[in-house]
């Protein structure tokens, strides 16, 4: 089930967020998660609109953040990864959210494979932003 997190879900959701960088973004160093983990929990996810997907057992493993039509955040708990969690927020996020951009982390391929599996469709073709970018993101847009 995708729902709306509460507050008191959000030490979840950087828990999921740690161990999904720690899993999948190589290419960012122990200080850059400690950097942007309280920044996250304290900022970031107040300027988002956060969504999660719970299991039965009502067990956050995944959420979504989305602002202006763009989906800013996309993390899945590293033990379930691989198990269609990611699609079903992203098609949540296109079909209910009317979300039509993403910018994805080009050191990220998995991400990337990801988006270009599931997003394609949705999204349109890759196009490569600014060099001036701490780290190199595709953005995809319809």
């Amino acid at each position: 089930m995708i729902t709306k997190p509460s507050i008191d879900d959000y030490q979840r959701l950087i828990t999921i967020w740690e161990n999904s960088v720690r899993a999948t973004h190589h290419f960012i160093t122990e200080a850059d998660i400690q950097f942007y983990k309280p920044l996250i929990l304290e900022e970031y996810f107040h300027t988002v609109d956060l969504f999660c997907y719970k299991d039965e057992a009502l067990k956050i493993h995944g959420f979504i953040g989305v602002a202006d039509n763009k989906l800013e955040m996309l993390f899945i708990d590293d033990c379930k990864r691989g198990k269609g969690i990611g699609k079903q927020l992203l098609l949540f996020a296109v079909n209910k959210l009317n979300v039509g951009k993403v910018d994805v982390n080009e050191q990220n391929g998995q991400a990337v494979d990801f988006y270009r599996q599931w997003g394609r469709s949705f999204f349109g073709t890759i196009k490569l932003p600014k060099k001036e970018r701490p780290h190199c993101l595709k953005s995809l847009t319809n």
